[in-house]
């Protein structure tokens, strides 16, 4: 199982930005996928998840902290995981971090390495 994270960036309050992950080694349809990010000092935060199918009420799920600003999203035929981030705020500063579960655990799910996001003014 492989999952990497590419799009972080230093942004200005107000920008956007769209992460992306790639992942390889499993069958991607059939898993729920997230989003977790961990600011500095601080423990980690489901920010967002999406189910493997359709028929699921509680997909997505997106943490209040961040409803109305970011959209995740995923391509099945391209093993993608995309999270679309809008009106980031300095308070989104964090490492994002990918992950194979619905609201996951590091100790139990595959994560990856994580890509940085840092706000600026």
């Amino acid at each position: 199982v492989q999952l990497v994270e590419s799009g972080g960036d230093m942004v200005q309050p107000g920008g956007s930005l769209r992460l992306s992950c790639a992942a390889s080694g499993f069958i991607f349809s059939i898993y729920d996928m997230s989003w977790v990010r961990q600011a500095p000092g601080k423990g980690p935060e489901w920010v967002s998840g999406i189910r493997a199918g359709s028929a699921h009420s509680d997909s997505p799920y997106y943490a209040d902290s961040v409803k109305g600003r970011f959209t995740i999203s995923r391509d099945n035929a391209k093993n993608m995981l995309y999270l679309q981030m809008n009106n980031l705020k300095p308070e989104d500063t964090a490492l994002y971090y990918c992950a194979r579960a619905w609201n996951p655990r590091r100790e139990r799910d595959y994560w990856g390495q994580g890509t940085q996001v840092t706000g600026s003014s």
